[in-house]
């Protein structure tokens, strides 16, 4: 099977793991995601449709599940729309040879004639090969200023699945998570010290908990408050 060639830049994230996500409010669309990763999974349960605020972890379930499948030696792909729009849509020829395809910030295409012709063939060969279509966006599906109704009709076929944001705690349950599999200890007083001085958006978060990780271990201390201060000059 030939290989996908995809735009440089465009890379799965090594912590982008299904154990890594803390679900919240949002347990049964990782439920269903795993089931749709899974062999036996159907083509009723192999259109999934996430939706949701910047920061709810559209992208990384996306990127979860192209590296289930990778793991499982079968081929997937990850889009990341927003970035790839002005390639055009010829990156989605051929892409019925994955297993998985996964489609991030959908809302950034539709509304342009060609993507939406092309994202409606991608469907239907996607379907004929019984392959995974995994999509997501910021808007649910049917509040998409799509233009062409055959599109319309195939997205009205997909799970749809809000993503809630997460709360205050959820947060910090999240970044305790994300530490300890970096086998990092994060005290509940350094965590909220976090979110009380640092970015609301989990992703600038997962980032400083990287920078953290990073200066622990060269510095070969715990993650204390006067530590954090150190490090991050607060």
């Amino acid at each position: 099977m030939k290989p996908i060639q995809l735009p440089l830049g465009v890379r799965l994230r090594d912590d982008a793991t299904f154990a890594n996500y803390y679900p919240a409010a949002n347990p049964v669309a990782l439920g269903y995601v795993e089931r749709l990763c899974e062999a036996d999974a159907g083509w009723a349960e192999s259109l999934i449709y996430l939706w949701g605020a910047t920061g709810v972890g559209r992208s990384h379930l996306l990127q979860a599940a192209c590296l289930r499948f990778e793991q499982r030696g079968e081929q997937a792909v990850y889009l990341p729309l927003a970035e790839l729009v002005e390639h055009g849509p010829l990156l989605l020829e051929g892409l019925e040879q994955c297993a998985l395809v996964c489609l991030d910030d959908v809302q950034a295409v539709v509304g342009r004639a060609d993507w939406e012709e092309a994202l409606f063939h991608l469907f239907n060969r996607l379907r004929d090969a019984g392959s995974c279509l995994l999509l997501a966006a910021d808007a649910a599906p049917r509040e998409l200023p799509v233009q062409l109704a055959d599109l319309s009709s195939r997205l009205s076929l997909a799970l749809v699945f809000q993503l809630q944001l997460l709360s205050d705690e959820d947060k910090l349950r999240a970044l305790q998570l994300r530490a300890s599999r970096r086998g990092l200890q994060l005290p509940d007083d350094v965590a909220r010290f976090i979110l009380t001085r640092g970015s609301r958006s989990m992703s600038d978060l997962f980032a400083l908990l990287e920078r953290l990780d990073q200066a622990s271990l060269q510095a070969q201390r715990k993650l204390t408050i006067p530590f954090l201060k150190e490090v991050l000059d607060w």
